[in-house]
């Protein structure tokens, strides 16, 4: 009876560590897959997806599948809440991939502690990871290099004078508060601060002002529909000073809403969308290739900057899961942390307890959109 009950205990065990070698590791995912902000979600929810599915089947992560478990929050911001609050306690997910937004992250992360779960927001703004959440990281670049990047472009064209036209959300809000702060720094100067409202449909009476106020050029700071909208009223007005647009318009969904009005519109970009220009030897080359082709086959669809982004928080998650050789929320935050060197679509990450962000400036191209497409600025 004794041997027996010990084989029995022993299978029972064996069983058991089976059983829980073969749960799948559950993320969950909160993207604006439709919505006004679904040409950035979509593309988001689809890359990790794939992202995902590539993972299960080089054996998964650990040796066990990866389950992504994903809402749609339909870009509104209690939907979010609630979806992160179902992940969280109902799903028992062990980290988060979004939201699209910057409003609806910037809404959510503050629970992430009281969740115990990472959070990886595919959104840009830089109140995101300043001052640093423990719980909260982002693979998006920073607003403020996108800034930099844009007025060191400015700066090289000899112009003084800048005004700003910004939309008056989450990211528009972010991209203000650094304008605001890097214009002077640059030594330029700025003449105007125009807003404009996410379902504004015309914006010819703020352009029409600055155009008065002598501007020598014009930073449009917004996601679509909204900088298709001022790029039309630019044209239509036939202002010839330059129209920049800032990284919340890498898509070609862009270009298609503004027409002939985007034609020679510049804004900064990672290479993703410009990954046949970079140089041979780039280190991001390869797998910007390889993730656009994987993605144009599998969805009939051109690449965005943003489904980027999912794909990226999808590499370090499985980065950290694998460092910490553990699905455990907390032994996931800590080893992001020390995640350095990964190559992703936005550039190359390097995390730290102090830079929840892992970027830096040289994330960015310089982009001019030519015949309806796009071409670094060299």
């Amino acid at each position: 009876m004794k041997r027996s009950g010990l084989l029995l205990a022993v299978l029972v065990l064996l069983f058991t560590r089976t059983a829980f070698a073969a749960d799948p590791i559950r993320i969950g995912a909160v993207f604006s897959s439709t919505g006004p902000a679904s040409f950035l979600g979509e593309p988001e929810k689809n890359s990790l997806l794939m992202a995902a599915d590539s993972i299960n089947a080089a054996g998964g992560i650990l040796g066990r599948q990866v389950e992504i478990i994903h809402y749609d929050d339909e870009t509104d911001v209690n939907k979010c809440v609630l979806a992160v609050e179902k992940l969280a306690r109902k799903d028992r997910v062990s980290a988060i991939v979004g939201p699209t937004t910057s409003g609806n992250t910037l809404a959510i992360m503050r629970n992430m502690e009281r969740y115990g779960i990472p959070l990886v927001s595919c959104a840009s703004s830089d109140k995101i990871v300043q001052p640093v959440n423990p719980w909260v990281f982002k693979v998006a670049p920073s607003d403020n290099f996108a800034i930099e990047t844009l007025l060191d472009n400015i700066l090289a064209t000899g112009a003084k004078r800048i005004a700003i036209l910004t939309v008056s959300d989450g990211y528009g809000q972010s991209g203000r508060a650094g304008l605001l702060s890097l214009i002077p720094q640059a030594g330029l100067e700025l003449v105007a601060d125009e807003v404009y409202g996410p379902k504004d449909t015309d914006m010819t009476a703020q352009l029409t002002k600055i155009r008065g106020l002598g501007a020598d050029a014009t930073i449009c700071w917004g996601t679509n529909p909204g900088p298709a909208v001022i790029a039309r009223n630019h044209k239509q007005l036939g202002m010839t000073t330059p129209l920049y647009m800032s990284h919340g318009v890498a898509s070609k969904k862009f270009i298609e809403l503004a027409g002939d009005a985007a034609e020679g519109l510049i804004l900064p970009a990672g290479r993703l969308i410009v990954a046949d220009q970079i140089p041979d030897g780039h280190p991001q080359k390869a797998m910007l290739l390889d993730y656009a082709a994987g993605y144009t086959q599998r969805f009939k669809a051109d690449v965005s900057t943003f489904g980027g982004h999912a794909w990226d928080a999808m590499l370090l998650l499985k980065a950290a899961i694998e460092k910490a050789g553990s699905d455990d929320p907390k032994a996931i935050r800590d080893a992001m942390e020390q995640v350095t060197g990964l190559v992703g679509t936005a550039g190359i990450f390097s995390f730290s307890a102090e830079d929840h962000g892992g970027l830096d400036k040289t994330a960015f191209e310089v982009i001019r959109i030519e015949n309806a497409d796009w071409t670094i600025v060299r």
